[in-house]
């Protein structure tokens, strides 16, 4: 028998760090029930301190998912830990995760403790978790650059403390897979009591090293891998989930470990995941990009029809890559419409939910002959986005180019209970026209950082997702929107944008002050 390997996902926490990737409360649901569909053991469901809607989130995760602990992250302070518990009550089963930092750049200039204070908050914090529940786990942040008798000192005192947990987080990606590998190892070694608790390890892929340390880890004794959702994350991101499993699953010759995993629903959880934040999946991704299982070269195909494992190490469908279209159509019914998304793992809160969406997709049907899952997925973002408080509202959108001729654009939009409307021309062509007709209305002053078009499905009648980020005063924000018309669509992502710049104040993560673990 192969030993369990925990897979700790950290979507929901470390990926809404990337910026821009913000999620709301009832998105969070959607991907915790996702999460809790592909069996990952833990999912770190956010900072219950951070703010209010953070520990409304966490909340909400912890009342909604069933069959999966739910984890909270809380700086070693009591103010977090009490936080957390609070968010976590509800939940089947919970996690308290705490940190401090232990290099001497962090213990110096950041935190400004000696090591006897680091350690004396650290078995504190653990302590104060344990009154919320036993499952306890404890990083020290900035490992891969603290000293080695330090780490082994401080990890025994929390393992005496009661943590059962114990996560090595490169916290800035600079560590390499066989120095990492070594200090898993000699760290198991070292600790007299390091047999009461499980080696995890949270890796950054700074230097595109995530999934490599990751494994060296699992090689050398760690039996947990905090990871996301297709390597989502602050900066470069995090090891990604669906790499780490599969390499585990692939090579079992290799690797002395397994993971419940439900591999099918790896590549559905990426697409969700890729809808709510914005972040489309690179074509050349492993696992779950769309050219991951496609061959091109003559030789490549000729061994594939010849036989699949000449050039393909798994196959597509084993992780969830199916031919499955919705062949529902405008004439189908609500029955019908309701049975597919209990199929997408879609539960409508209310009769009047399901109206919603079913209208949406109605509308749709009329505009385009096939709707296809991914159709379905961004039906459900639209009716998100417009659950959530909107101060600016696309009334209508006119526009006309040709060669030759300038584009122009004709917007009208609704704050509050009033309409504007405005006239542009610009030589960029239509949607520039569009969305400086929208800015000459709203002068938000934001800065257009990013624009990206992707089609959500084939076809000349595919809707079209774009992407708008905006940045104004240090703060981030993408936009998302939908339609089979490309124009249409990026007005409704810059609208969308806007709405998040006007929401309520900046919400701030406690490491903005205390680099992230």
């Amino acid at each position: 028998m192969s030993d369990k390997l925990i897979i700790f996902d950290t979507t929901l926490r470390d990926g809404e760090q990337s910026p821009g990737a913000s999620m709301t409360r009832d998105e969070k649901v959607r991907i915790a029930k996702a999460l809790e569909r592909l069996k990952v053991d833990i999912i770190e469901a956010g900072f219950p301190a951070a703010s209010p809607g953070d520990f409304e989130a966490v909340q909400a995760v912890a009342r909604a998912v069933k069959e999966t602990t739910v984890c909270g992250l809380a700086r070693a302070l009591d103010k977090d830990i009490d936080r957390a518990g609070e968010a976590l009550k509800d939940a089947h089963s919970s996690r308290i995760h705490t940190f401090i930092a232990t290099s001497p750049l962090h213990m110096e200039h950041k935190l400004k403790m000696t090591p006897d204070q680091v350690v004396e908050n650290a078995v504190r914090a653990v302590k104060r978790a344990r009154q919320y529940t036993d499952n306890v786990e404890f990083s020290p942040e900035d490992a891969g650059r603290s000293e080695e008798d330090f780490l082994c000192r401080v990890l025994e005192a929390v393992i005496n403390a009661g943590a059962r947990t114990l996560n090595i987080p490169d916290t800035v990606g600079y560590a390499m897979p066989e120095q990492f590998g070594r200090l898993i190892a000699r760290l198991r070694e070292r600790i007299p009591n390091s047999d009461l608790a499980i080696f995890s390890v949270h890796c950054h892929n700074d230097l595109g090293l995530a999934v490599a340390n990751s494994l060296a880890a699992v090689v050398n004794g760690a039996r947990q891998v905090e990871c996301t959702i297709n390597g989502l994350g602050e900066r470069a991101g995090n090891a990604a989930l669906e790499e780490v499993v599969m390499a585990v699953r692939t090579r079992k010759d290799f690797f002395p470990c397994h993971t419940d995993i439900d591999a099918r629903e790896i590549v559905p959880c990426s697409k969700l995941v890729s809808s709510i934040t914005g972040f489309p999946v690179q074509p050349n991704k492993s696992i779950v990009g769309a050219n991951a299982f496609a061959h091109e070269s003559g030789i490549h195909q000729d061994g594939v029809i010849k036989h699949r494992e000449t050039y393909e190490i798994m196959s597509a469908e084993e992780v969830g890559w199916t031919a499955n279209r919705m062949v529902l159509g405008k004439h189908s019914g609500r029955n019908a419409f309701r049975a597919r998304m209990a199929e997408l793992g879609v539960e409508f809160a209310s009769e009047e939910e399901l109206n919603t969406v079913f209208s949406r997709f109605k509308q749709l049907a009329d505009r385009k002959h096939e709707i296809f899952d991914e159709d379905l997925q961004s039906l459900l973002n639209e009716a998100d986005t417009e659950a959530s408080e909107e101060y600016v509202k696309l009334v209508a959108l006119d526009f006309s180019s040709g060669m030759g001729e300038r584009p122009q654009a004709r917007v009208t939009i609704k704050t509050g209970h009033q309409e504007h409307q405005a006239d542009f021309s610009a030589s960029g062509g239509v949607v520039d026209a569009s969305l400086k007709a929208i800015e000459s209305l709203l002068n938000t002053e934001a800065k257009l950082t990013l624009y990206s078009v992707n089609n959500i499905t084939s076809g000349t009648d595919a809707q079209g997702e774009v992407t708008v980020r905006l940045e104004k005063g240090g703060r981030i924000v993408n936009g998302q929107g939908a339609d089979t018309d490309i124009v249409i669509a990026s007005a409704k992502a810059y609208i969308n944008a806007v709405n998040k710049l006007q929401a309520s104040n900046k919400r701030k993560h406690p490491q903005v002050d205390e680099v992230d673990v």
